[in-house]
């Protein structure tokens, strides 16, 4: 038994670097955004306030899911841009469970990596969830379109990495850290390796 925890900043390559791990390793996936897509579009949210009520939600759903996989002591991978408030709640789940956990911190240049923030909240690949704060899903047969999130500055950005821990998240245990600044320049079976022997080690000392 053991979990995989994929932190780092917001649009450090999370949810890819979790889903190219899964599939190596064959493991399932919890990711906070994913859940968070399924409530935007299942119960959806007509104010600012509903819509952090939906990600308070789906932090809770994917903390439960979590403790259920850790009781039938099966391994899996935790996806969020976890931050310094997760970290008590996260260390009294692994120690009720005994779990052991490897944190893969992806980091790298912080304006880089704001960059291309900005980019993804810019462009159309992004869930519109995450995009609008006022009303989804929008009403576009009557010609309403929700008011988007305003923009952050890069100013914004570092400040709270800074202040919420983005870049430091610390759970205990191994952690490895991953420059992102280029991913042409991550090597991803180095990277196995380095899981290979924490894996190891967890399972037969």
């Amino acid at each position: 038994m053991y979990c995989i925890f994929v932190a780092g900043m917001p649009a450090a390559g999370k949810s890819t670097m979790a889903e190219m791990i899964a599939g190596r390793m064959k493991l399932p996936v919890l990711s906070k955004d994913a859940i968070k897509e399924r409530l935007y579009d299942e119960v959806g949210f007509r104010s600012r306030e509903e819509k952090v009520k939906l990600g308070t939600a789906s932090m809770e759903i994917m903390y439960y899911i979590a403790g259920q996989l850790m009781g039938a002591a099966q391994p899996f991978i935790l996806e969020n841009n976890f931050e310094h408030s997760s970290e008590p709640g996260l260390r009294a789940l692994l120690s009720k469970y005994q779990y052991p956990a490897l944190t893969i911190l992806l980091t790298g240049d912080p304006k880089v990596v704001c960059q291309r923030f900005l980019e993804r909240d810019m462009g159309t690949g992004r869930h519109r969830g995450h995009i609008v704060n006022d009303c989804y899903p929008e009403r576009e047969g009557d010609g309403f379109l929700g008011k988007r999130t305003a923009a952050l500055s890069c100013e914004d950005y570092l400040r709270a990495v800074r202040t919420r821990g983005f870049d430091d998240f610390d759970i205990g245990g191994t952690k490895i850290r991953v420059d992102v600044t280029d991913f042409s320049k991550i090597d991803t079976e180095e990277l196995f390796s380095q899981i290979a022997v924490w894996k190891e080690q967890v399972l037969h000392g």
